[in-house]
């Protein structure tokens, strides 16, 4: 139920803070000395935060939620509004508005509405944890390569050498952010090779089939695959598509065109942030006609065996794969890809192999 006038008005102090909650996550705190503040309560990066928005009677009901109205309209174009705010205080308190985390606030605010929800907290902590504390505040064209090659190499200390490599990227990105702006005349990360500070990078690669006879035998496996149906099918898929894990997990029929033979991933399920266009052989739309009396009520082509709300366990492909016999170092979920990969760009072409499948 909405606040009203009367109510925040003669609300009295108790001996614990008491809240007045109204709507949108509005509320009012009214603390034992009989101070009444405002909070907005928000979710942002799949973390709950709570944004300060004045004090009553300074700020009244509809003053308050004008403010949290502003806030919610942030939140709907991606920008956290209390990095916003910060950014903006930063600024205020007599930093000079070309330090380097002034700046790299008003890059994150730019860039973060183009980001998945779980990155823009890693990019943020990364930042605010990694970065900020050590270069922060110092002016951005101040800065040189050998300051940025201590905070990497302060990230490389304690062995979290993938971090060091994206912090390098971010720097150098709010750094071209603000030569395109006229904050600062070059970027000091270009002059870094990563190569000559850190240990080479061990990239583990999924593990899949990549022999053409070996490629016949699991898609022969796959056909006599005698688990669900769902599994079955989404196994078979995987082999045609070449599409991740999850993307496959997360296909919902809306973004399938049966006439144009085509399958439509939402930027917003692709890592690159583009939509993904995925042609549809003949047995690909097989496939998806043969599950569809199944789950075609339903979002997700692949729903949870424990309820259609749900996509499809990211387990799944990987334990139907296991009670075929293949062990976790001979194929996975992922490694369909890789599969796909070396066999259409080798010399060998796949047809065969599909032939004798």
């Amino acid at each position: 139920m909405p606040l009203t006038d009367t109510a925040v008005r003669n609300k009295k102090p108790g001996k614990k803070p008491s809240k007045l909650s109204d709507e949108r996550g509005l509320f009012l705190i009214v603390t034992p000395a009989g101070g009444k503040w405002w909070r907005f309560r928000y979710s942002f990066g799949g973390k709950e935060k709570l944004l300060s928005l004045g004090t009553y009677p300074d700020i009244s009901l509809a003053g308050a939620r004008q403010r949290r109205d502003d806030a919610r309209k942030l939140l709907a174009e991606g920008i956290d509004p209390g990095e916003q705010r910060k950014a903006a205080k930063a600024a205020r308190a007599g930093l000079a508005a070309n330090t380097f985390e002034v700046i790299g606030r008003e890059w994150y605010a730019k860039t973060a509405p183009m980001l998945a929800e779980n990155t823009k907290a890693k990019l943020l902590r990364f930042l605010e944890v990694d970065v900020f504390p050590w270069i922060g505040a110092r002016p951005i064209t101040s800065l040189a390569a050998a300051d940025l090659i201590k905070v990497i190499e302060r990230i490389e200390q304690r062995g979290a050498m993938d971090i060091a490599r994206r912090v390098h990227n971010y720097m150098g990105r709010i750094f071209r952010y603000a030569v395109g702006r006229g904050l600062a005349t070059r970027d000091p990360s270009r002059d870094i090779e990563l190569k000559d500070i850190l240990p080479p990078e061990n990239v583990q690669h999924h593990a899949s089939v990549t022999d053409p006879k070996a490629v016949g035998g699991l898609l022969r496996a796959i056909d006599g695959f005698t688990g669900a149906l769902g599994t079955r099918c989404a196994l078979r898929l995987a082999a045609l598509a070449f599409v991740r894990p999850g993307e496959l997990r997360h296909a919902e029929w809306a973004e399938f065109d049966f006439e144009k033979t085509e399958w439509r991933i939402p930027a917003a399920k692709m890592k690159m942030k583009e939509q993904h266009i995925v042609p549809l052989s003949d047995q690909a739309v097989g496939i998806l006609r043969e599950i569809q009396p199944l789950t075609g009520n339903g979002r997700y082509v692949f729903p949870s065996e424990r309820g259609g709300s749900r996509p499809m366990s990211e387990n799944t492909i990987n334990a139907a794969l296991r009670r075929m016999g293949y062990a976790k170092d001979e194929m996975t979920g992922h490694g369909f890809r890789s599969m796909a990969s070396t066999l259409l760009h080798g010399k060998r072409s796949m047809y065969p192999v599909l032939a004798e499948a």
